[in-house]
């Protein structure tokens, strides 16, 4: 059995067979392979779970059940006519499971894929605006979910001082012998420690609470139709407890950089305020309703924050020697490491005015 074969096979597990199935790969995901099925009278999204990354499949889906069954709930309450394209829809195997286990331990799931839609890699002030609503009303209509609290699919995957633990044990351990090259980075990366477990401290303290987040707020988790009016959030895997700044900041990494994710030209990248700004007004339109002083006023924190735990998360597994993430070449994660680091600090140069703009945009 080829490649194709098997994955029509898996297909099989969840839709009756046919003749002139079609698949393809679909997307640029870090971590989950996706492809786009094709059959007589549907299309769907056929996605292996990586279950090294999501390390209990069963509570992911079932986070991935719930989630789009509440957001379902509210959008036929409100009168909505296209329920089926504004929420995703997860199809249960023959034996009503929410995903297939296959001979080689993969873990498998399908979705009804959403026509005429599209995303962006690429950003504009205006799309910024128009995903800025897309989370925050996001956020805002699972704010009531109710029952168990959802499952924290990554544990602590965006708690900073478990991200640093991990860092200084990769440090210590320089299993791939590439710490003597990186020294100054490290010591770039320990100056700004305190500052960025703020939010942990906070929450102890009982003056930052947790809410229900994305926990992957790019620009291309955000399907838009033809005349680029939001259609619905997607990719719900770390959907799960934690902090609104570090959504916000997570936007605020990837939409708001002037340059690439991994640009080995450094000169290429800083933040780009007008994106900032939009995606700031944007996403206060829904979440000023909810949030508190205290974490509107951290908004412009969490894009450090979340910049400078993602230059952590790239150059911990660079000095692992690359087991996480996929790398195109073997300095890739260093050039990540340094893109990232190089966002960071334009961050920090704007500070100040990227804090106004926030102020401006929760008072209106």
């Amino acid at each position: 059995m080829n490649d194709m074969e098997k994955l029509k096979d898996v297909v099989f597990q969840f839709i009756d067979k046919e003749e002139n199935v079609k698949v393809e790969p679909l997307g640029k995901g870090h971590i989950n392979d996706s492809y786009r099925v094709g059959t007589a009278e549907k299309e769907y999204v056929l996605q292996r779970v990586n279950h090294n990354i999501f390390k209990n499949v069963h509570e992911l889906q079932n986070n991935i059940q719930r989630v789009p069954s509440h957001i379902r709930a509210k959008l036929i309450d409100k009168g909505v006519s296209d329920v089926e394209r504004r929420v995703i829809t997860l199809i249960p195997t023959h034996d009503g499971a929410l995903y297939y286990k296959d001979n080689n331990g993969d873990y498998w799931r399908l979705m009804i894929f959403i026509k005429d839609s599209k995303s962006y890699e690429e950003i504009t002030p205006d799309l910024a605006y128009r995903a800025g609503m897309a989370f925050g009303e996001f956020q805002k209509t699972l704010e009531d979910i109710g029952g168990e609290p959802l499952f924290e699919t990554i544990p602590n995957f965006h708690n900073m001082e478990n991200r640093l633990e991990a860092f200084r044990e990769s440090v210590k351990a320089n299993k791939a012998g590439r710490l003597d090259e990186v020294a100054d980075l490290v010591k770039e990366i320990e100056d700004r420690a305190e500052e960025m477990c703020k939010a942990e401290r906070m929450h102890r303290e009982g003056k930052l609470p947790k809410r229900i987040n994305h926990c992957d707020t790019k620009v291309n988790n955000v399907l838009f139709d033809n005349d680029d009016q939001v259609i619905c959030v997607v990719d719900l895997d770390t959907v799960m407890p934690g902090f609104v700044l570090s959504d916000f900041g997570d936007f605020i990494r990837t939409g708001a950089n002037t340059g690439a994710e991994d640009d080995k030209n450094l000169d290429n990248v800083s933040v780009n305020l007008d994106i900032f700004e939009a995606y700031a007004k944007g996403y206060l339109k829904h979440a000023a309703s909810f949030l508190t002083d205290a974490e509107i006023d951290n908004l412009p924190y969490g894009a450090k924050l979340l910049t400078y735990m993602q230059t952590v998360r790239f150059f911990t597994d660079y000095i692992d020697g690359d087991t996480y993430y996929k790398i195109a070449y073997p300095e890739h994660n260093l050039v990540r490491t340094k893109a990232q680091f190089k966002l960071l600090q334009s961050l920090e140069e704007n500070y100040e005015k990227m804090q106004q703009i926030v102020k401006d945009a929760s008072q209106k």
